[in-house]
This record gives C-alpha cells, sequence and structure tokens, in this order.
C-alpha cells in the first residue's frame, strides 16, 4: 500500500492562504479500498489512543470541524470515531446562539463544552462561526448586545483583527494547560455541494437535511471563501493548525481526518499510570484471595 504525505493539508502558520489554493479532488496514491481499510485501521489505534488518553488523565483533544453545508461534518464524525468509548468522547454541536449564550462573551458557550482531561472533545461547528458567518453577516452583530456595536458602521477592521488575536490567545491557552487543538475545514467544491444538494432534494429519507436558508447561504459562495481563506491566514499557528481537508470524495476525507488524529495524538507523551508497589501488592493479594475462592 502507497504512503500517503498528508501534510500536504496544514495550513502553514505565518503565510497567507486562499481556499482557492487547496484542491477539493485530491485523493492521493490511495485507491478507494486502500483508502477504506487505512480508514478502519486508524479507528482502531484511535480507540486504543484514547484509551491510554483516558487513563492517563493528563490532557484532553479537542477536534474542531467547519465546513460548508453538505462538505460532510456529520458523516466524518460519524465514521472517524465510531471504535472510540463514548465514555471519554463528546460531540457538541453550535448553532444559531441562544438568549442566554448572547448574555455572555462569545466563547461562553464554547468553554462549556470543552473536554475534560483524558477526553476527547468534537466541536461540528465551533467558535469560528463568530468569524465566518458573523463575517459574511456583519449584521447579526449589532443584535448580539456587544460594547460599542450598535450598527454595522461600527463592525471595523479593527474588531475582527480583535477577534482573531482573541481566538489564538485563547487556543493557546488551552494548549499550554493540556488541551490539544486540531482543526479541520472540510473543503468541499462548490460544484460538488451542488450535487449533494440535489441528492438530498431527491431522496426523501434525506429531505429533511435541506432547507430554504441553505440555497441562501450557497449564494454567498465567495463571501463565505474570502471568509475562511481570512481564518487560515489568521488562525493557523503552530500550536494550533488548520487542516484543509479535500472533501469532494469523501472516502478520502474520512481517512485523511483519521490519519491525522492518529498521527497527532500518537505525538503525545502518552502512558497508562505506573503501578506503584504496594498496588502491585495489593492486586497479587487479591488475585491469591480470588484463587482460594474458586479452589
Amino acid at each position: 500500500m502507497k504512503n500517503d504525505d498528508i501534510s500536504r493539508f496544514m495550513a502553514t502558520p505565518g503565510q497567507e492562504h486562499s481556499v482557492a489554493d487547496f484542491d477539493t479532488t485530491y485523493d492521493g496514491p490511495l485507491l478507494k479500498s486502500e483508502g477504506r481499510e487505512l480508514l478502519r485501521s486508524n479507528v482502531e489505534r484511535l480507540a486504543q489512543l484514547q484509551d491510554i488518553l483516558y487513563a492517563h488523565d493528563r490532557y484532553a483533544v479537542l477536534a474542531v470541524f467547519q465546513a460548508m453545508d453538505a462538505a460532510g461534518k456529520d458523516g466524518t464524525i460519524k465514521h472517524v470515531f465510531s471504535g472510540v468509548n463514548p465514555q471519554g468522547c463528546r460531540v457538541s454541536a453550535f448553532k444559531q446562539p441562544s438568549s442566554e449564550e448572547l448574555d455572555h462573551d462569545y466563547l461562553w458557550r464554547i468553554v462549556r463544552q470543552l473536554p475534560e482531561r483524558g477526553q476527547i472533545g468534537v466541536f461540528n461547528r465551533s467558535h469560528y462561526e463568530d468569524v465566518l458567518v458573523a463575517r459574511v453577516h456583519p449584521e447579526i452583530l449589532t443584535g448580539n448586545k456587544l460594547p460599542g456595536i450598535y450598527d454595522l458602521q461600527d463592525v471595523t477592521p479593527e474588531f475582527w483583527d480583535a477577534r482573531y488575536r482573541q481566538i489564538n490567545d485563547f487556543e493557546r491557552y488551552l494548549t499550554e494547560t493540556g488541551t490539544m487543538v486540531v482543526k479541520f475545514f472540510l473543503n468541499v467544491s462548490e460544484t460538488e455541494q451542488e450535487k449533494r444538494f440535489l441528492s438530498r432534494l431527491n431522496d426523501p429519507a434525506k429531505n429533511w437535511k435541506f432547507s430554504a436558508s441553505d440555497m441562501k447561504e450557497r449564494a454567498m459562495w465567495p463571501e463565505y471563501m474570502q471568509a475562511y481563506s481570512e481564518v487560515l491566514t489568521r488562525t493557523s499557528t503552530e500550536y494550533a493548525p488548520w487542516y484543509v481537508i479535500p472533501a469532494d470524495k469523501k472516502w478520502y476525507m474520512r481517512y485523511a481526518v483519521s490519519r491525522i488524529l492518529v498521527d497527532r495524538l500518537s505525538a503525545l507523551p502518552l502512558h497508562y499510570p505506573e503501578m506503584t508497589e504496594e498496588k502491585r501488592r495489593q492486586i497479587e493479594s487479591i488475585k491469591e484471595q480470588l484463587l482460594e475462592m474458586v479452589g
């Protein structure tokens, strides 16, 4: 089976990026059957690593997923984390903020869902909605009770500079206190999105996935690509880089995400807790008692 260099998917920190520079159709040197086999292997390895992460109880992992509609976030999360013990993993989805959430800063609802030590947290959308959707629809901000933001002219370039800085500072803090942040942008093409929308409309079992707002957002594709390009440029850092995953071929997208997660978790200094001599004696004593009972 051929080796696949997936380092190409990292948005290099400190460089300017455009979504257009990343190929949405790339599937590497792999055959589809090979990609699926590797996905199964990675799912098993991820489950093993999560078991050690849970037992070690010193680090947490936060996997962030962002994408345009129909890129495949739900399916990727389902397939990649299918083997992980539910006790050690939680998926959080972030929709339109509630009235309670709007009474707090925009990171408040994010902090509430962060994974505990030993856990994997999966964010289906995230704090990046506040520099993506809000960037494309800045009128949203005028209703968010923000100090100094009363109309659109108050949403200045300096406002966005501050947001990117706040997000970078937040992710640096998480990293320095033991939470590894892994960020995925599932990069689907406009043509492939159209095909998937039509598939949803033609399949009664998938009609529920489609709403009129999907078409409204699709009409603003150029604005979203500009917003994503800015996010990749401003928030891909050494400690929390973005991975831009080609999403036109679902099998390859799922393999690539699983491979990156396995590689990143393998790099953590994880190990099972070392047994103390006292604990070892206790275990031997219990074993002897059980053997006597059986005998």
